[in-house]
């Protein structure tokens, strides 16, 4: 018995096209993950009620930035890792120097940009001192010896004549705070790792319809 074997077309070429199509299926996958994880990891943000600006801190990229490769990758993080990596792990939160976490109330308002203040930013603002008040149960209290306005936020008393001024908390003081867990940041991310080979074998398929179309 004698068998003949040949190849039809030229073996180098088609396997240079499958390579090709290989690494462009790679990086598209890459790209539609890390675009995918981006948009998962803000809409967490977002319906966490921890506002657009943070979302927004989530970007993403993919390598190579410009061709395609086999080793292709995507980066997603965020600009504000601090106050994400918080809201994702639910630290235990200590005063640096030992004493006292000040919490504002509502009475104490907001800073530039809806920022918290702090006690000595308070008081510049408001022109008013801050008195310590200790309790045994609950939190302690730095309070001000002013009024509510119509906001409710506690600035100075015009009356000269004591009515209507009251002693108005601005600060709890306490020793250390948990932060709620608010993130699942390794869920999006598992997900969107165990969905990157579907993704590579998708794009495979759809490079290689439209090379023969």
């Amino acid at each position: 018995m004698k068998l003949d074997l040949s190849v039809a077309g030229d073996i180098v070429i088609a396997m240079q096209a499958e390579i090709l199509a290989g690494e462009k299926a790679v990086t598209a996958a890459m790209r539609a993950a890390g675009g995918e994880l981006k948009s998962n990891w803000r809409a967490q943000v977002t319906r966490a009620r921890l506002g657009q600006r943070l979302a927004n801190t989530i970007r993403s990229k993919t390598y190579p930035a410009t061709g395609e490769s086999f080793d292709a990758a995507a980066l997603v993080w965020s600009n504000a890792p601090q106050i994400i990596g918080a809201h994702d792990t639910g630290p235990l939160i200590r005063s640096k120097d030992g004493f006292w976490l000040a919490i504002p109330t509502p009475a104490a308002g907001k800073g530039a940009r809806g920022k918290a203040l702090t006690p000595g930013e308070w008081e510049r603002r408001r022109g008013l001192r801050l008195r310590f008040v200790y309790r045994r149960r609950g939190p302690s209290l730095l309070v001000a010896d002013g009024r509510l306005n119509s906001r409710g936020l506690g600035v100075a008393s015009r009356s000269k004549t004591g009515r209507g001024k009251a002693t108005v908390p601005i600060f709890l003081l306490v020793p250390q705070v948990m932060l709620a867990k608010r993130l699942d940041l390794a869920r999006d991310a598992e997900r969107a790792q165990a969905a990157v080979p579907g993704l590579i074998v998708a794009n495979w398929a759809e490079v290689k319809v439209t090379n023969l179309s």
